[in-house]
């Protein structure tokens, strides 16, 4: 992850709310749990300073990027596991995104990836068995969005839930693959470009 840990978040609590006459004022807010800080080790796999070359095509990069999504997901869900995989792969892989980009009339847009990123699809019940590759090759980062995060809108309550089911129990909607460009092919292997 980043090179330096990312500060622990907490909620601010919430001022009493206006009390009318004769009632008691509302209690603030439980802070919410806070959340650990990243490693501070830094990202195992990630690209140094001199390998990033913004000037040469996408496949000269030593690193190639693939995201690999449940072909059965309809478009918005697909999106949002897309969108989910790829936002923790950014934070995981150090020199993934170029520099903001100025338009003509001095405005920035927010940097891209340089490295470029494909978006494969799959059958889900593929997706484990991918994982599992991907995790034993080394070198390789993943990143992956089990089914069970689509059904969950409290993040403690996500991590219970995966906390409570082994590892075997997964399925996976999505995971996003950043690794040498020879690994991450005989990975992916004859995968199609999400259609």
């Amino acid at each position: 992850m980043p090179a330096s840990p990312a500060p622990t978040v907490t909620a601010a609590p919430s001022a009493p709310a206006a009390s009318a006459v004769g009632a008691s004022p509302t209690p603030p807010a439980a802070p919410a749990r806070a959340l650990p800080a990243a490693d501070s080790a830094g990202p195992a796999v990630g690209f140094d300073p001199d390998e990033i070359r913004l000037d040469e095509p996408t496949r000269s990069a030593r690193l190639k990027w693939v995201v690999v999504v449940d072909e059965s997901l309809d478009p918005g869900r697909a999106a949002n596991a897309v969108a989910c995989v790829t936002a923790a792969t950014v934070t995981g892989v150090h020199g993934l995104l170029g520099p903001g980009a100025p338009d003509a009339d001095g405005g920035t847009h927010t940097g891209l990836p340089w490295t470029g990123c494909t978006v494969l699809g799959a059958p889900r019940a593929t997706l484990a068995a991918l994982r599992a590759k991907a995790v034993a090759a080394p070198g390789v980062h993943v990143a992956d969005m089990p089914a069970i995060a689509q059904q969950i809108r409290v993040y403690t309550e996500y991590l219970a839930a995966m906390a409570g089911r082994p590892a075997d129990a997964h399925d996976y909607l999505a995971l996003s693959i950043v690794g040498p460009r020879n690994r991450v092919d005989r990975l992916v292997g004859k995968l199609r470009l999400l259609g």
